[in-house]
């Protein structure tokens, strides 16, 4: 027997439950509302006044089949923020950040003393269930079987679902670093098993599109090196010219599709920054296999453009035999800028001739480039946004990465997480059509110069803020997922809730009611930092649409 005790409290998913911070009551928990075709996520934060080992875990429950319990891990962070950071952070600081959702140890948990740990318990009911207020009560159990803590929330599944997502929503799979990490070659079969499982992952989390390696995507590389190569258009050349083998494309567009991807993101044509080269493309030449293309060459040199000329036609043909041509997408470079219009500008007409009909979209800052009419569907930085939004450009994406720290939504780990998911509310109104992010899996140091531990170091080597290269971590048998992708899939969700209530009241009424307690209209740059204004606005969002369905 154990007298031994565990404090225990509910919160909702927006807590980051700090080891050695006290609680904040305003993410404390009760009761919530939920659709049947969404995803449900709340925590339990438990800590010890002495250690206690083997702690089991029970929930009592209607919903207990529809229902996961992962523990919230704590992985360390040395670059948590730039110097120059505003005053919306958790902390600054080093440290230890809550991030990756593990699964439950089977020798059972344990509770350190003086210290809290969280458990993520996430509700997915398929439509299973019908509305009512459904008890959650969750259970502590000690390794001899004594309970030692107990927490309760009334779930109530409200009448009425949300429509499917519309928003398309890119976080670029990095094919290489599975390859790299897993010590698999690059497709082998142990490769596509785990493409496949990390392609899941990302379609159950919300995102819909594929960054799809033609060739080796030319991102994040250093100037004159080279990434592993992860090359799906085989390319054999002769006196004769190019040929072209499909074979391993049309694989993973079947796998894509057979896992619910919707979307296919063809990788860049031009090197990064500039789309002054060519990216790595290899070539079998007398049954070897070689380089032809790289840093070395000329993005406007005769060469590529013969090749281009090769290329871009057949893949053309056998898109259309695929029948995808309405769902892919095309790109010329990521992040040019002013210094650099005129060298996109040639590489943008290039492919232009033969790329007709299809959309081109790649990151970027300044309207030039769109008013220039070099790209048709503008991926813009959201602290650069509004001059687009201003000029009343249709079809805008919006995308942030390391650079994007000051007043608008990200994703680092100092960040809090209502600062992660409040991007919904901005993705609604703006009608932001899709969403872009470099770092799904990218599990290297800047430039890709060697691998890292994603466990041990977040920051790509003290690169960029942690949070920033990556959304799932490598577990030994497949994808981890972490707090950031689970709520940034919750502010996907409050984008369908708030398309659901546009449809039954019109969207002037649902902005109106959105901003109806604001100071300021919402915008990218001006929302309320207050955790429960959205835990309470997607109530009043759920209310009404369940009064009114």
């Amino acid at each position: 027997m154990t007298d031994k005790k565990v404090e225990l409290r509910c919160l909702n998913s927006l807590a980051k439950v700090i080891a050695h911070h006290e609680l904040d009551s305003r993410y404390f928990l009760e009761r919530a509302t939920m659709f049947s075709n969404e995803i449900y996520s709340f925590q339990v934060a438990y800590r010890s006044e002495q250690l206690i080992k083997g702690i089991r875990i029970e929930i009592e429950s209607p919903l207990t089949e529809c229902m996961t319990v992962r523990k919230v891990g704590l992985v360390p962070s040395e670059l948590a923020c730039y110097g120059d950071h505003d005053g919306y952070v958790i902390s600054d600081q080093p440290g230890l950040y809550p991030d990756p959702l593990m699964p439950l140890d089977i020798n059972g948990e344990v509770a350190l003393p003086g210290s809290w740990s969280s458990l993520w318990i996430t509700v997915e009911l398929k439509d299973q269930h019908s509305e009512g207020v459904y008890p959650i009560d969750v259970i502590l159990l000690s390794a001899d079987g004594n309970r030692m803590g107990t927490e309760r929330i009334d779930l109530q599944i409200l009448s009425g679902s949300l429509p499917k997502q519309r928003l398309i929503r890119t976080e670029w799979f990095h094919t290489d670093c599975l390859a790299n990490h897993y010590n698999v070659n690059v497709f082998s079969e142990e490769h596509w098993t785990l493409i496949e499982q990390y392609v899941q992952t990302a379609v159950k989390q919300g995102i819909n599109m594929i960054l799809t390696p033609l060739f080796t995507p030319p991102l994040d590389t250093e100037v004159g090196g080279e990434r592993t190569t992860v090359q799906l258009v085989e390319v054999q050349r002769d006196e004769n010219g190019y040929r072209f083998d499909f074979r391993l494309l049309e694989r993973w567009i079947a796998l894509g599709e057979r896992c619910g991807v919707e979307y296919f993101e063809f990788s860049h044509l031009f090197t990064q920054w500039g789309a002054q080269f060519a990216p790595k493309i290899m070539a079998t030449l007398k049954g070897q296999l070689d380089r032809i293309f790289g840093w070395e060459t000329d993005a406007t040199g005769e060469e590529y453009g013969q090749f281009l000329e090769a290329f871009l036609p057949e893949l053309d043909r056998f898109i259309k035999k695929q029948g995808i041509q309405d769902r892919v997408f095309f790109h010329v470079s990521d992040e040019p800028t002013l210094d650099n219009l005129e060298s996109y500008r040639a590489a943008s007409r290039r492919l232009s001739q033969f790329l007709q009909g299809y959309p081109t979209f790649d990151a970027l800052s300044d309207y030039e480039f769109y008013a220039h009419g070099l790209v048709n569907t503008p991926v813009v930085a959201n602290n650069h946004i509004d001059s687009f939004i201003s000029h009343g450009v249709e079809n805008l994406w919006t995308y942030y990465c390391c650079a994007q720290y000051k007043k608008v939504s990200n994703r680092f780990f100092a960040f809090p997480s209502e600062r992660n998911r409040i991007i919904g509310f901005q993705l609604y109104k703006f009608n932001i059509r899709g969403f872009l992010h470099w770092g799904y899996n990218f599990w290297y140091s800047q430039y890709a110069r060697k691998m890292v531990n994603p466990f041990v170091q977040t920051d790509a080597d003290r690169a960029f803020p942690s949070g920033d290269a990556f959304l799932v971590y490598p577990g030994e048998t497949g994808p981890i997922e972490s707090i950031r992708m689970v709520v940034f899939y919750e502010a996907l969700q409050d984008v369908r809730a708030l398309e659901r209530l546009e449809g039954l009241i019109g969207r002037e009424k649902t902005i109106a009611m959105m901003e109806e307690d604001l100071a300021v209209p919402l915008t990218f740059s001006d929302y309320p930092h207050e955790p429960d204004w959205i835990i309470k606005k997607r109530e009043q969002i759920n209310q009404l649409i369940a009064s009114l369905a």
